[in-house]
């Protein structure tokens, strides 16, 4: 029996639909894994970046309002520190200027959670601070230690912020609580 070379060839390189259709069903299933895994690690990374950006401008929202509260009352005492403490929002006063009245920009401050915005105003209008808030809470305390929402009384504020990364669709889990305390030195 004699076989011809070039046949042998040309038999080996000939290919059934059917394997040609097996062969494109394992590429298919090897480029959706590797999608997937793109996919995954883009959007942890998307994640981590908004959370991580979240968390740092919410540590600087809270170092900047503990020590506007710390400062409060700053300037005499013929005016309250604190000039309105409510669970949500705070409003803060000090005489810069030492002309006993609390008129000029930055004399009184205010402190509040708009949407999901934490809203900085000194007299220019509210401001943006920190953005993605899901919660901001304050507890006010008196000389004692006991809760008051008198803001005469108030001689120290716990504040709470709850962050959450903006973005989509919302991650359940992906929310981070932030707390400090601030007495107020000029009372």
């Amino acid at each position: 029996m004699h076989v011809d070379a070039g046949s042998v060839v040309a038999h080996a390189a000939r290919v059934s639909v059917a394997e040609l259709l097996v062969a494109l069903a394992i590429f298919a299933l090897v480029g959706l894994a590797a999608f997937a895994l793109l996919d995954a690690g883009e959007r942890a990374w998307t994640v981590g970046s908004a959370r991580a950006a979240t968390q740092e401008t919410a540590r600087v929202a809270l170092a900047r309002l503990a020590g506007e509260i710390r400062l409060a009352g700053h300037g005499g005492r013929g005016f309250d520190a604190v000039a309105v403490a409510a669970a949500d929002s705070i409003v803060l006063q000090q005489d810069l200027n030492g002309d006993g009245a609390i008129a000029t920009n930055g004399e009184r401050v205010t402190w509040r959670l708009v949407d999901s915005v934490l809203r900085r105003d000194a007299g220019g209008g509210l401001q943006p601070i920190v953005n993605g808030v899901g919660a901001f809470a304050l507890s006010y305390f008196d000389a004692d230690g006991r809760p008051t929402t008198v803001p005469s009384a108030v001689r120290h504020v716990e504040i709470m912020i709850v962050t959450k990364p903006d973005v989509s669709p919302p991650l359940i889990g992906a929310s981070t609580v932030l707390g400090t305390g601030a007495s107020l030195r000029n009372r």
